[in-house]
Order: structure tokens, then C-alpha cells, then sequence
């Protein structure tokens, strides 16, 4: 990715995106709404500017997958009804046509802005004139299935503040080693971490700062079939088992808790332009794959997800696992849902396809599923039956959740989670402040004790 200090007139691409209208009985494209949807949207390398209400972010070059480029999204000042401005740092030359139809594919997927993303949206908001009034209906996701795989693997089974660090970590790791000579890269199963060598500035770099080391990873994934489908009577589990995206801990919070700090710096680009420096972009396969597992357990602070992660990689790689070919199946529909984005049918084809992949249990599948666009799914977990205990005063328990998801939600089919989620950021919105005006040194305060002391306070 090219650096400002290395030329300090670095030219701007600015790439329009036509934005469709809404069809009738939806509410208008709304980028924050779209953008500060769900946690992703906090993990590295995306960052959120609440002063511009813009999205900045790394994204791949189709020319050169190996090459990143800074976007960043925004409304288009002169119209921003109906398109996007997606301003790309220092690509004049270089960015050939195919590129820029990547780029903007890339920021479609990101906020959902497919055809049938939109049928999708005005169908849930026709149900749900709350949600609609909120511009609420699109959950932001990756610009490819592999980093929201891999970020699912990163929100399971752990505190807040360690998904936002392990995140970082790999977008660090990703630096150094498209830093390192071209005939190391991706080759050693035990790389050596290089420091990288860029030009500093007076203004500090981007990083993300481990205040405060976590103790060695000894968790165990859980991912038992029977806490997802609301079987279980373990209360062991219940206690235990978190939801792999939410943004509150579920588990015990015993000991430290770590905090992630931001240092943040501007990059001072032509036409009077300000991007964040994102500092290195979420690893694809290709840079994974040949990487020794106990050393991306301790560079990034894994644990066991190091080898679920590789394994994944590798896979991909070997053709083993096709990627392109799970989005195909998304795309498949069946008469009774024409015009949406997903159907059950082929959410049950995904499901068993994932399952094969090591690491995939049904609570992290049906997250990966949620992902691509299934919605009529409720993972239930923990903070699932806080909420339905605290929003809709229900006794809930794990062994009858999913009924009770029922009885709330199934007038919303095949929309349930968005019903569901619509309610449970609201609940964050208001525990925590707007949380498209939060600066991303903040993000770390979504842990189960904040939430304690937020309600205790309110």
C-alpha cells in the first residue's frame, strides 16, 4: 500500500458508485446505517471516521492480488442520493479498468448492494416499519467470504477486546510480510518477522498497542450441535458458550481484561484529501497458507485458531475448498422465495458443505451463513437469552430458546435475525452511545462489565 510520505502529492482516484433506487417500501440507502451495523465493521483493517461518516479500508487489486490500495466510501457530495464516492490513494497510474470494477465489487459486497440485497431489504422493512424508519436492513460484512470466515473464527469463544487485537494482529502480520523480499514471501513455514521498513513521519503510525498481554489461550471451542439447535440442558455451557458475534462477552470474565488503544494518524493525500492509515490489510489465503501454525498462534495470539485458520487457508489453495463455488449456491433460489437472496434449500446445502471444513460447528456456520445472506436463522447463545430475558421478560433457557425465537420472530420469515438483531443493536445504541459516533479507541468497551456498569447506570 502505497505511503503519503513516500510522495507527498500521491495522486486520487475517485471512483463513482451508482447507488439503485429503493424499491417501494424501503427506506433510502443509508451508508452509516449500512456500515455501523454490526461488529465487523470494527475489526481491523476496516475504520470507520465518525467526523466524515466514512468508511476507510485496504482492499485487493484484481491485477495484482498480492497489492492493496486504501479506499475510502463515502456519500457523493453532489449526489448523494443516489451514489457513492469511493476515493482510492495514490492509483493513477496503476489502476487499470479491471481493477476499478474489483474495487467497486468489493465495497458492493461490503454493504450489501446487490439486486437482491435491495429485494431483500425493502421485503424485511415492508414487515417491520420500525426498522425501516431506521434505514436498518443491511448488516456490514467483508469485501471477501474468506476474511468473514476467518473473522468468524476470531469472534468465537472469547472477550471483545482479544477478536478486535487477534484482527489487528493479522493485518500487522500481512504488512510484514508483503514487506519481506519477493522470494521469501509465502514460502517458509516459519517466516522471520522483518521490521518494516517505511518512512516515518513527525505524526505516529497506525498500530494497534497490546496494552496488556493476554494469558496463553487454553479455551476450547464450543461448538456442540446441541447448544445451537436448543437441546442442551448443560448449564456448564450455558454459562460458557458466546455468541460469535456479539459484541459482548458472554463467558466468565475472571482475571485482566486486555485493552486494545488506537493510535491514530492522517494521511495527508492530493486535493486536500485526509484517509486514515489502515497499516496492513486482512490476509488472503495465498499468505496464510504456507505459514507454521505455532507460529501464527504466537505472532497473532491465536490459540487453537491458528490451525483452523491455516487449515482453511491450505485448503483453499489445494482447491479443496471453493469459495466461488459457496457463493454460487447462495445465489440459487427456489419459486416460493423468488427475489430473495437466500433460501432455505440451499442455506441446507451450505451448511453441510461447511460442515466438512475443520473448525466449522453450527454455531460459527450459521454465522458464516448469516454472512452470505441466510437470515431466517437465530443463533442462540448466552447474550440471546440476556436479551430475551431483559427485552421481552422471558425465562429463557438454552434447551428453549429456539422456541421462543420462534414465537418472537417468525412473523418476520425468512427475516428473523434481522428482527432480532435490529432489537439487539438498539440495545447497544442505547447502552453505549451512538455507536457510529464512537471512536474506534472506544471499541474495546463492548465487554460483558462495561454492559453491567452501563446498566447499572442508566
Amino acid at each position: 500500500m502505497p505511503s503519503p510520505e513516500d510522495d507527498p502529492a500521491a495522486p486520487v482516484v475517485e471512483l463513482e458508485l451508482p447507488l439503485c433506487a429503493p424499491p417501494p417500501g424501503s427506506a433510502p440507502f443509508d451508508l452509516e446505517a449500512a456500515v455501523c451495523s454490526h461488529g465487523l465493521f470494527m475489526m481491523a483493517p476496516n475504520r470507520w471516521d465518525p467526523a466524515s461518516r466514512a468508511l476507510v479500508r485496504p482492499l485487493r487489486l484484481a491485477s495484482d492480488r498480492a497489492a492493496s490500495v486504501v479506499a475510502r466510501v463515502s456519500r457523493h457530495p453532489a449526489r448523494p442520493s443516489d451514489s457513492l464516492l469511493v476515493s482510492i490513494l495514490g492509483a493513477a497510474d496503476s489502476l487499470t479498468p479491471l481493477d476499478q470494477s474489483s474495487i467497486l465489487e468489493q465495497v458492493r459486497r461490503m454493504l450489501r448492494l446487490g439486486e437482491e440485497d435491495g429485494r431483500a431489504v425493502a421485503e424485511f422493512q415492508s414487515m417491520h416499519a420500525v426498522a425501516r424508519e431506521a434505514g436498518f436492513g443491511r448488516i456490514f460484512r467483508s469485501p471477501t467470504l474468506f476474511e468473514d470466515m476467518v473473522k468468524c473464527i476470531l469472534l468465537c469463544n472469547c472477550q471483545w477486546t482479544r477478536t478486535l487485537s487477534m484482527s489487528a494482529a493479522l493485518c500487522d502480520l500481512q504488512l510484514e510480510l508483503r514487506c519481506s523480499s519477493s522470494t521469501e514471501r509465502f514460502q517458509s513455514r516459519t517466516p522471520p518477522i522483518r521490521e518494516c521498513k517505511r518512512k516515518r513521519s513527525n505524526k505516529r503510525n497506525v498500530r494497534v498497542k497490546l496494552e496488556t498481554k493476554f494469558a496463553k489461550d487454553e479455551l476450547v471451542c464450543l461448538e456442540d450441535p446441541n447448544l445451537a439447535t436448543g437441546t442442551s440442558n448443560d448449564t456448564t455451557n450455558q454459562q460458557t458458550y458466546e455468541n460469535s458475534f456479539s459484541l459482548l462477552s458472554a463467558t466468565s470474565e475472571t482475571g485482566s481484561t486486555a485493552e486494545v488503544s488506537l493510535d491514530h494518524s492522517e494521511l495527508k493525500l492530493g486535493n486536500g484529501l485526509c484517509l486514515e492509515d489502515c497499516g496492513g490489510d486482512f490476509p488472503i489465503p495465498e499468505e496464510l497458507a504456507n505459514l507454521d501454525e505455532d507460529f501464527l498462534a504466537k505472532r497473532c495470539n491465536l490459540g487453537y485458531r491458528a490451525k483452523r485458520i491455516v487449515m482453511l487457508a491450505r485448503s483453499i489453495v489445494e482447491g479443496k475448498v471453493c469459495l466461488e463455488n459457496f457463493e454460487g449456491i447462495c445465489k440459487m433460489s427456489e419459486p416460493a422465495l423468488e427475489g430473495l437472496s437466500a433460501t432455505p434449500s440451499s442455506y441446507e446445502r451450505l451448511n453441510e458443505e461447511l460442515s466438512t471444513i475443520s473448525g466449522f460447528g453450527p454455531f460459527t456456520r450459521a454465522n458464516v451463513l448469516m454472512c452470505m445472506g441466510f437470515f431466517h436463522m437465530i443463533p442462540a447463545d448466552t447474550e440471546t437469552i440476556r436479551h430475551l430475558k431483559q427485552f421481552h421478560k422471558r425465562k429463557s433457557t438454552i434447551s428453549s430458546i429456539q422456541k421462543e425465537l420462534n414465537d418472537i420472530y417468525g412473523k418476520y420469515a425468512p427475516f428473523q435475525f434481522l428482527a432480532y438483531w435490529f432489537e439487539l443493536w438498539g440495545f447497544y445504541d442505547k447502552q453505549f452511545g451512538k455507536i457510529s459516533d464512537m471512536e474506534p479507541i472506544n471499541y474495546g468497551l463492548f465487554t460483558a462489565s462495561y454492559l453491567k456498569k452501563a446498566i447499572a447506570n442508566s
